[in-house]
């Protein structure tokens, strides 16, 4: 897949788009602190609603991430556009189906609440780059502007590079932002038939931490483990952010190909969300 020639990540430009990409990250560095993401774990992960893979994806033609100043087609077609791209660069049948489902977590629209920032009103508990509640706030965070805004940033017990962890913890042991991401991470590790391997499951969970794979900030917090992580999102962030292009596919003309990986590795019944 060719993609067209286009600044990916440019929150500074002067348009509409990113006017609304900004109140985004506003509320998001206002709202997600060490209580609000405990809180949210207890509310969202319930494993109690049955939903196959294919219907989750059609529900994602409903939503645009109002985070992504890159593009404004429904979320669905991010994901096409991901694992296409995947497909013809030869990737393994696990990493084309991980470029397929990465973002589909943000399903949680559907029984999400503005109140949580997590429908489709209100995103900023459903999207955007994530960062770690719990410790301070680096500038490696997209409009480092708004950090001094999270009420967590006064409170002392959070607001050191450490924070409320210990050095070398590994990421697998921190509190992240609540978004799409730990989500569906937690959805498929809970999901019996689950067989995509580590390597997948670590860019589900970690694909949205810029901070720290494109920014190198929290090395205080990594562990030896981390630096293969990292090395595994970068490889899988090829697919999630330079195969955009403003070009619609349908869905269900990829469907032959897809269905069958997805039984490989998820199997064929639903997924409880």
């Amino acid at each position: 897949m060719e993609t067209e020639t286009v600044q990916f990540r440019n929150y500074y430009k002067d348009d509409p788009i990113t006017v609304a990409v900004r109140g985004h990250y506003k509320k998001m560095r206002e709202r997600q602190t060490v209580e609000y993401v405990q809180r949210m774990k207890k509310k969202y992960l319930t494993f109690d609603k049955p939903m196959h893979v294919w219907d989750a994806m059609e529900k994602l033609n409903a939503l645009i991430d109002v985070s992504d100043p890159d593009l404004t087609l429904p979320n669905v077609q991010h994901l096409i556009q991901a694992a296409e791209g995947a497909r013809e660069a030869g990737e393994p049948d696990w990493m084309q189906l991980v470029a397929l489902i990465h973002d589909m977590g943000k399903v949680m629209y559907l029984w999400g609440a503005d109140e949580d920032g997590t429908s489709q009103a209100e995103q900023w508990g459903l999207v955007g780059d994530v960062f770690v509640v719990g410790a301070k706030l680096p500038d490696t965070c997209v409009y480092p502007e708004f950090n001094a805004l999270n009420p967590d940033m006064g409170d002392g017990r959070y607001n050191t590079p450490l924070g409320v962890y210990e050095a070398g913890c590994g990421f697998d042991n921190l509190e992240l932002a609540w978004g799409h991401d730990e989500y569906l991470y937690q959805v498929l590790k809970h999901h019996p038939e689950n067989k995509i391997p580590e390597q997948g499951m670590v860019a589900v969970r970690y694909h949205s931490f810029y901070p720290w794979h494109n920014g190198n900030s929290y090395a205080e917090l990594e562990c030896e483990k981390d630096k293969t992580y990292k090395e595994w999102v970068k490889s899988f962030n090829r697919f999630d952010l330079y195969t955009k292009r403003h070009e619609s596919f349908e869905l269900a003309s990829i469907k032959d190909y897809y269905q069958p990986i997805i039984e490989k590795y998820l199997g064929s019944g639903p997924i409880f969300w």
